[in-house]
């Protein structure tokens, strides 16, 4: 490794930059010991402006790079502009300070404080069932950015659609082979999908790729899971099959998740659709299951994944912990109920030192099912624990799923004072935080209520430690997401 820094007044440039804030160094790194610190910007590697921390690892792969940063002046900060592709650029003032250093066949040591440096790309399409379009006023500004960005979906497994993708991105895809990548497909009959999903032609900018076979084709050295959110009547039964068929066909296709269309009550100026019926979701199980069952035999892989919400909609039981292959899907609620399950309860006291009141506190459509779990619960002396399905008073009664519950609905459900211990759904909370949906905090809400407030554990076993300890949770067994980022300084781009 070498090692050269150089400051000296920057050269006024006119081509795009996208100036990546370094948000750690680690010690004793070659950025460390070229004096680079938190808050600098990386301005190019090799001469070139990057756009993201993909192409940051692969200009970094060619051996010998040169990293130029920037470091802002206290009375003369960088200042943001824009160019008309809506990225955000750095226009440097005269007064910042630029230098460089060099390594050769070594990482540098930096952590940036965006993993997009240009930005989050945006969906093209209208889809029937988008559920951004349902979002009631008044929550943080992330919940309302329509994300379809390919390189979230390589870096945190977040699904995409592929229709505002460019020739420039395919070749990206390929070239460096951004695997595995995770695409909603929905239909695979053209005209059904282009129905269903109603992209937008300005905001598409290749025809092409809005073709979901040839892409899945074009493809076909990257690794797919794909997902179908199902609509009853309009992608459903004999359209479902055809799909599964097409998938199942496409040797890159690793793996198909299955959801039901998602409403809330704030539907406005939006095409008339319904949830389905427990026949209909029978149905849908019973289906998936023929082509499971083919695919088991044929590759041995289950291939088609049924989310939880579609099981408890057809009253059918869950499958084994086996058969979730890994739970590779656990955002996507595929699994999240057996994965739940999988670590059972500790060995239980007889009685507690103390008496303690509970409200394990959940949706509609959990309820049942954790009734069931906390049973052996109820035999411990001293230990008063209720479940309470609560009614979703944000995004409406037909909200059934606990992950979309907010503070004002625990609000609603419980009353102050009532219990001594109040357990919320890790999946309530923004990823590493305590903040809900609506932005208010489990101290908040303990306070408003007058008790302890916890986050439930992700696996029965321990939520069971959280009920018996009070002690804090780990929170959803899932990482980070493309929410979180959304959730960051990041600007997003048409």
């Amino acid at each position: 490794m070498t090692a050269s820094t150089l400051f000296s007044q920057p050269t006024p440039d006119t081509d795009p930059v996208y100036p990546a804030p370094v948000k750690s160094v680690e010690p004793g790194s070659p950025a460390d010991r070229a004096g680079v610190r938190p808050g600098d910007l990386l301005l190019r590697v090799n001469g070139e402006a990057l756009t993201d921390v993909l192409a940051y690892r692969h200009a970094l792969q060619v051996g010998v790079a040169t990293l130029q940063m920037s470091r802002p002046a206290a009375a003369a900060p960088v200042q943001l502009g824009f160019v008309p592709q809506d990225h955000h650029t750095t226009k440097l003032s005269g007064e910042e300070l630029t230098y460089s250093f060099q390594v050769e066949w070594e990482d540098p040591g930096l952590d940036f404080e965006e993993v997009l440096f240009d930005g989050i790309r945006k969906c093209a399409n209208k889809c029937d069932f988008c559920y951004v379009h349902q979002m009631p006023r008044g929550f943080r500004k992330s919940l309302y950015v329509m994300d379809d960005d390919y390189r979230l979906s390589f870096l945190y497994g977040s699904f995409v659609t592929l229709t505002n993708l460019t020739e420039t991105d395919v070749q990206r895809i390929l070239n460096e082979n951004l695997s595995p990548l995770y695409v909603s497909v929905h239909a695979s009959n053209q005209e059904l999908r282009q129905d269903l999903m109603k992209w937008w032609k300005l905001k598409v900018k290749d025809q092409a790729v809005t073709q979901i076979q040839d892409m899945i084709e074009r493809l076909e050295s990257i690794d797919l899971y794909t997902q179908i959110v199902l609509l009853p009547g309009r992608n459903d039964g004999e359209h479902f099959d055809e799909t599964l068929e097409y998938l199942t066909s496409r040797p890159n296709v690793i793996s198909a998740a299955v959801v039901p269309i998602g409403l809330t009550d704030h539907r406005k100026n939006l095409p008339d659709v319904r949830v389905f019926t427990k026949p209909e979701a029978q149905d849908v199980i019973r289906r998936a299951n023929v082509w499971r069952k083919k695919m088991y035999a044929e590759r041995g892989t289950r291939f088609i994944f049924p989310s939880d919400e579609l099981y408890l909609l057809a009253g059918e039981p869950l499958p084994t912990e086996e058969e979730y292959e890994g739970f590779p899907m656990l955002e996507n609620g595929v699994g999240m109920i057996r994965d739940f399950l999988h670590e059972p309860l500790p060995e239980l006291p007889a009685a507690l030192p103390v008496p303690k009141r509970v409200i394990l506190a959940t949706g509609l459509l959990f309820a049942e099912s954790l009734e069931l779990a906390v049973k052996p619960l109820r035999a411990i002396e001293g230990l008063d624990i209720e479940v309470r399905a609560v009614e979703n008073k944000t995004f409406g009664k037909v909200t059934t799923v606990a992950g979309l519950l907010t503070g004002r609905c625990f609000r609603h459900a419980v009353r102050q004072g009532e219990a001594d211990l109040l357990i919320v759904p890790p999946t309530t909370l923004r990823y590493g935080t305590e903040l809900m949906l609506d932005n208010m905090s489990l101290t908040e809400l303990g306070e408003d209520l007058k008790m302890t407030v916890r986050s439930g554990g992700s696996t029965l076993g321990e939520l069971a430690r959280v009920i018996l300890s009070d002690a804090a949770s780990s929170g959803p067994s899932f990482g980070m997401s493309a929410h979180a980022v959304k959730d960051g300084p990041g600007r997003s781009q048409a």
